[in-house]
Parts: structure tokens; sequence; C-alpha cells
């Protein structure tokens, strides 16, 4: 006797045995007679033992059948149960949704779309981690994450991730208030900040910074690094130096004593969403990514404005 049982002749036989016929199983299941037949026969034969008896007023269950009959019915249980589950998964009244995100994109960004998404789907449980964008992208390579808000100074990162863009972020001069280009109404060019002493930001940024100055004719003389955008435009503030800054961090942190001029070469940073490609078919994912380009529709209008 084999116990290879094929669990979808167990549900046959379970059709069979709570409508007490082979035909009304038939009309059940949509099938022919002779087919649920096949089907409770090579049941019979992978059991070894016979499971029901036959007449003409249909079939009645053997011992071996009525014990095979309350696994079956388990079996119908655990499935249907199985599928609500999966429903509530797929309506998001069941679940987690695990997102990493920068500093200035986990400020201004994620709040408002979590609380759009928390107001869809009540249920779900939502967990923020903030990290920079090479942590994050590892974090969802890893399946540590489901997505992550990144930015990237180049080109849209290849690989086995999905890429899906949100805003372009500019990038503003910060000077101190009273500089003397501080009252400027037109956007200045980069190199007018030649012989300024800079304060250099994360080491990805510090490194988009040389680029960018170098494109413009000159080689900052970073005397200050920090990933703080408050302390960047604290030293700012102090007249110790001039600096580069996302529009994001500026709307998550707007600072006193500084005046913020846009660059004539509009440089900025792409942001935008990475997430496994099996993900785009989960629900939170899906509500996740739409609530967060609604947000970053609103958000770039308001950092094209931001002087």
């Amino acid at each position: 006797m084999t116990t290879d049982l094929d669990p979808r002749r167990l549900l046959i036989f379970r059709e069979v045995a709570r409508l007490g016929s082979l035909s009304a199983a038939a009309t059940a299941l949509g099938w022919t007679q002779p087919a649920v037949g096949q089907h409770m026969q090579r049941l019979e034969r992978d059991v070894g033992i016979p499971l029901m008896l036959r007449s003409v007023r249909g079939i009645t269950l053997t011992e071996a059948g009525t014990a095979l009959l309350a696994h079956a019915d388990a079996l119908a249980a655990r499935l249907t149960a199985a599928e609500k589950e999966l429903r509530a998964f797929a309506s998001m009244e069941l679940g987690t949704l695990s997102l990493a995100a920068f500093p200035s994109a986990a400020a201004v960004l994620v709040p408002p779309a979590l609380a759009n998404l928390e107001s869809r789907a009540p249920a779900l449980e939502v967990r923020l981690t903030e990290a920079e964008p090479p942590e994050a992208r590892a974090l969802v390579t890893a399946g540590d994450a489901d997505l992550a808000v990144v930015f990237e100074h180049e080109a849209v990162p290849e690989g086995d991730l999905v890429w899906v863009p949100l805003l372009d972020d500019p990038l503003r001069a910060v000077v101190p208030s009273g500089h003397r280009l501080a009252g400027r109404t037109r956007p200045i060019a980069l190199g007018d900040l030649a012989d300024e002493r800079w304060v250099a930001g994360c080491p990805r940024c510090e490194e988009n910074l040389l680029v960018t100055t170098r494109a413009a004719g000159f080689v900052p003389d970073v005397r200050h690094r920090t990933d703080d955008y408050v302390v960047a435009q604290r030293l700012v503030a102090e007249g110790l130096a001039v600096t580069l800054l996302p529009g994001l961090a500026l709307h998550a942190a707007p600072g006193t004593g500084v005046a913020v001029l846009p660059v004539r070469t509009s440089p900025e940073r792409q942001v935008g969403v990475l997430v496994r490609a099996e993900l785009m078919q989960s629900a939170a994912v899906v509500a996740a990514i739409e609530a967060l380009r609604v947000v970053a529709e609103r958000t770039a209008k308001r950092l094209v404005s931001l002087s």
C-alpha cells in the first residue's frame, strides 16, 4: 500500500461520500460520472483497500472509508482556512510591511505615505528602518525589507531589483544669510562658490559634490564632513563654510541663518523605490508604492520652488 495520497482525489472522495453517489458528486464538480468513478478506483488502488460499497441506491463507506473521510474533511477545512487567510493578506487585513528609507525621505515622504496606508489598511503592521541607500538596498536583496526608498546621483540602479521612480530631488547651494550671494533672485553658477570653504556629507554625497564641482571647473576646499543636515546648516549659518544640500533635506530640516539658492546647472538626485520583482504582486507593497507616489508628487512641486 502506498502512502502517496493525491489530495485532489481525497477531495473528490469527500464529495462522493458527502453526496452519497458518484453521479451527485459529478454534478457538483461539473465532471462526468465516469471521470469521478475513475478517480475513486485509482484512490482505492493507491490505498490498497476498499473505501466504499456501491449499490443501486448509491454508495456506503467502509470502515476504512469512514476513517479516510475524517482526514478528507480536515484537508478541506485547512484549504478553506488557507484560502480565507490568503484573501486577508490580499485585502491587507493581515500581514506586515517592512520599509527602509534614507533619513530625509524617512522624514518627508514616508510618514504621510504610511498614514495614508494605515487609513486604508489599519490592520497592516508596518515597520520602518532608517538606512542609507547601500544598506537599504542590501536589506531588500536579503529579504529583510520589502521595499526601500533610496536616491541615486547618476543613472538609476540596475540588477535584480525593480526601480520605481518617485521624484527628482534638486540640489541647492546653502550659504550664510549675510553672504554676498544671499540676495540673488536668479540661479547662481556653482563656480561662484569656487573660493569658499565647504561642508561635505556622506561619502556618496561627497563623491557627487566632487564630480559636480569638477564639472563646474574647481575642486572644493572641504573643511567639514557630516551626515547631519542640521549640523551642516549650523556650520554654514556661522559663516564657516557653504554646502550643497538636496531639497528633501532642506524640507525636512529648514535652517536659520542661511540662504538657499538654486544653482544654474540644476544638479539633482533621483529618488525612487527598490523592490524585489516578485513582491510587485503584493497588495501591501503596491499600496505602499502608490501612497509614496502621491506624497512624492505633492512634494516635488514644493521642492522646485524651494529657495
